[in-house]
């Protein structure tokens, strides 16, 4: 079987030894010119003069462009036309793009841009949350509210109530290709863009615009990213428009990348949020009243802001049902760069407020943290074998007239055993959405089993009373992501297949690989669709010239939405070629089969290039086309009301740390990780995605600061001053399972998505720092993230005071 199996990373050999060709690596023709952007050196003002003489005077200058010498569209938005290619007047953050430099170099570019005199009228930037709200600096006239029971009574009559505030700051993306992008001029007027690019439809859309041209004049090709983590769903843009109007202006090859500290100055982050909360409980701890107010630091230009805070909003219940809640989010406008999407895209913002809060509530009543969070679990979903009679294989009753329809919706077929999947009783988000598929109370039953939680608690316990300078914490923390996009109609994809004469398969489809492994997934779908081995299959370079109208590799529905498109072009070619064959055989088409290299038909085994070849000579087409459009989903953003998203996806981590409480030094000590990925499509690939994710959110939440000064100058622009986890800051014991389960919904083989849940896995390890500093005094840590050593050291100190 093809999938369901480990096999390696397609291009990992090119990886390891260098031979993977990035943008940045494709040869270019003679006469290419290079690029690089002049950029604002204040944050918020007026320009009055724009010398740009000794820019042109220098080596290598071929061109300087500015606002007034675009040709069309002066825009590189994904969303709302209000972040221009070049600064007009105003200038809104420091390092916005003022003017292009095009030269002869890189190099040439690059220093010529550090040479123009620009003068400003300044005026006072906004660059904090709270300077944004006293001048109220929004995208949207107010906050966006979603409401469920009534908060306010529920909290005024609550038996217990607790009121916070913490921060949570933005991430860097750190890809280690940093964007890049070559436009090369054709004949009447087309272009050809080679990007570093999660989005390459929307790449062609803006580079059109830019040009003035149909998006049938303008294809984008993308072969692979050395990372992207959602950095390059729209950030991309500017390079690509960019380099297009220059090859236009010049009739040459042009070619931009961004110095590694420019891409840092330039692009923006993940959200910088602070959550505010007011919850009340009873005396076991179950949440009975709840406010968050969630305020989003955006940038300068809308970007992505409005979704990504609208998923934060969407997640803020994460494992838990809360009956009476209300939710307010912020969407604020602020000089500095324009935040984007990031691996989770507001989704991990939103669960770090609700765990926050489960923790609060558990040290408030003395409690254990894992106690509270069972007790506000969603109610688990049931199972039942229909086969055997309705005897129970999970937790719940035995199916009854009431969830008899749930064998139609919810019914999985697995060999001769078929099991129904009964509703918990209809509880439901505060958006709305029923949740029918929760599993966290057995995957948390087998997790705590398996790390021994309970033993290493009072472990810790005993630790933490011997040893007055070291102290050791430990915590749980769940996550259920949901997924697809928020925005409905981005849900689909298409897929281009074509099986030749020798047998060998080529395949293309919308989604672009950045080292996730996306092409090796879907590469084992053809695979198995054709009964072939993986190697017949050639993974070919995202093209909008072979899959029109793309949606972004993003929201963690690559494999979904692309291996189903893929699996519906080779359902077709398989239609026609087992029509053909069962007419030469005088059989039912539906008894062929593609299994094993052969097609058996009729008790004949043909090997499936004699097959092909068969169907090639009598004039079957072995070419198809496919598409996808995920089912069940309907969102109101307005209303702040629907179906979001077609699935969650689940998962639970546990995480022991060490602290030094005079100087905040920690480590992680140890991480258990059991993550539900359905039945999935590739076991090593999703593992190295769990690993990777963990990694990547505690690095967030632990590590990685983001550091302006006054005059809103990004201090930490470059790997010196910007810390991201590294080898040694892995856990030392590392224990990570897949969840033995498949999805209840309809996706590829039952499969889950795996791209973003991991990387909330992460918070765990923040809360076990905070538990760890519990053991300095009776007070609350209120421990802001990331959780540097310098917070970590003051607020043990806070403890000890």
């Amino acid at each position: 079987m093809t999938v369901h199996t480990p096999k390696p990373h397609d291009a990992g050999p090119l990886h390891v030894t260098g031979a993977a060709r990035y943008t940045d690596d494709i040869p270019t023709p003679t006469g290419t010119l290079h690029l690089a952007f002049g950029l604002s050196s204040i944050a918020r003002g007026t320009i009055t003069t724009l010398d740009l003489a000794p820019v042109l005077a220098a080596p290598g200058v071929v061109a300087v462009l500015t606002a007034d010498d675009l040709p069309y569209d002066n825009d590189v938005s994904p969303s709302n036309h209000d972040e221009p290619l070049l600064a007009k007047q105003t200038v809104h953050y420091v390092g916005q793009p003022v003017f292009l430099v095009v030269a002869e170099s890189h190099l040439q570019a690059r220093h010529a841009a550090r040479l123009a005199k620009i003068d400003y009228v300044e005026e006072t930037p906004l660059l904090t949350i709270e300077d944004a709200l006293a001048a109220d600096s929004r995208f949207e006239d107010g906050p966006r509210v979603y409401l469920k029971g009534d908060a306010g009574e529920a909290l005024k009559g609550a038996a217990h109530r607790l009121q916070n505030s913490f921060e949570i700051g933005g991430q860097e993306h750190f890809y280690l290709e940093g964007h890049a992008a070559l436009a090369l001029p054709q004949e009447d007027g087309d272009m050809v863009v080679h990007a570093s690019s999660q989005h390459p439809t929307e790449i062609q859309h803006k580079v059109a615009e830019a040009l003035g041209v149909p998006m049938n004049a303008v294809r984008v090709e993308v072969r692979r990213m050395g990372g992207g983590f959602g950095g390059k769903e729209s950030q991309g843009n500017a390079l690509c428009v960019a380099c297009a109007v220059a090859a236009r202006l010049t009739r040459k090859p042009c070619k931009m990348r961004y110095d590694r500290d420019d891409d840092m100055i330039v692009t923006g982050k993940r959200h910088e949020f602070r959550i505010d909360y007011d919850v009340g409980f009873d005396d076991d701890g179950r949440v009975t009243g709840l406010t968050f107010e969630q305020f989003a630091r955006c940038g300068w230009a809308q970007d992505l802001s409005l979704p990504v805070a609208d998923r934060a909003m969407l997640h803020a219940d994460n494992a838990y049902h809360l009956e009476h809640v209300r939710i307010i989010s912020h969407r604020l406008k602020t000089n500095t760069q324009s935040n984007t999407a990031f691996r989770g895209f507001g989704g991990p913002q939103g669960m770090v407020g609700i765990e926050r809060v489960m923790d609060e509530i558990a040290h408030a009543l003395g409690k254990d943290p894992l106690d509270v969070r069972r007790l506000n679990f969603y109610a688990a979903a049931s199972v039942a074998d229909e086969a055997s009679g309705g005897d129970i294989l999970k937790h719940g009753k035995a199916p009854n007239k009431d969830n008899a329809d749930l064998a139609s919706r919810g019914a999985t077929e697995t060999g001769q055993r078929v099991k129904v999947y009964q509703k918990p009783g209809g509880q439901t988000t505060p958006y709305g959405m029923e949740v029918t598929d929760f599993i966290l109370h057995e995957m948390t039953d087998q997790l705590v089993e398996e790390s021994d939680y309970h033993a290493r608690r009072q472990k810790v316990a005993i630790w933490n009373e011997r040893n007055p300078v070291l102290k050791r914490g430990l915590a749980l923390s769940p996550v259920k992501f949901g997924i697809s996009f928020t925005l409905t109609h981005l849900n689909q994809a298409g897929a281009l297949v074509h099986v030749y004469q020798d047998g060998s398969i080529h395949l293309n489809h919308g989604g672009t690989e950045m080292g996730q492994g996306l092409f090796t997934k879907v590469a084992q779908v053809a695979a198995h669709e054709f009964g072939v081995s993986l190697d017949a299959v050639k993974i070919t370079a995202t093209d909008t010239g072979k899959v029109p109208n793309t949606s972004a590799t993003a929201a963690s529905s690559g494999s979904d939405l692309n291996g189903m498109a893929v699996k519906a072009a080779c359902e077709e070619i398989k239609d026609r070629i087992a029509l053909f064959l069962a007419g030469q055989y005088q059989t039912d088409p539906s008894k062929v089969r593609f299994q094993r290299g052969a097609v058996n038909v009729a008790g004949d085994t043909i090997p499936f290039q004699k097959a092909i070849e068969l169907a090639y000579t009598h004039r079957v087409s072995l070419s198809a086309t496919g598409f996808y459009a995920t089912p069940d989903v309907a969102w109101d953003r307005i209303k702040g009301h629907g179906r979001p998203f077609f699935y969650f996806a689940y998962g639970a981590a546990v995480t022991e740390v060490v602290i030094d409480t005079l100087t905040g030094e920690n480590r992680i000590l140890r991480a258990d990780i059991l993550h539900d990925a359905g039945r999935s499509l590739n076991p090593a690939l999703d593992i190295g995605q769990i690993e990777g994710g963990y990694v990547q959110g505690a690095g967030w939440l632990t590590m990685e600061e983001l550091v302006w000064d006054a005059k809103g100058n990004l201090r930490t622009h470059a790997p010196s001053t910007y810390k991201i986890p590294c080898a040694s800051d892995r856990p030392e014991v590392f224990n990570v399972s897949l969840w033995d389960g498949e999805n209840r919904s309809e996706t590829i083989y039952r499969s889950k998505a795996v791209g973003e849940p991991p990387l909330m896995l992460g918070i765990s390890a923040w809360l076990a720092l905070s538990d760890a500093i519990s053991a300095c005094g009776d007070d609350y840590p209120n421990l802001d993230a990331p959780a540097t050593p310098e917070r970590i050291a003051m607020a043990c100190a806070r403890l000890r005071s």
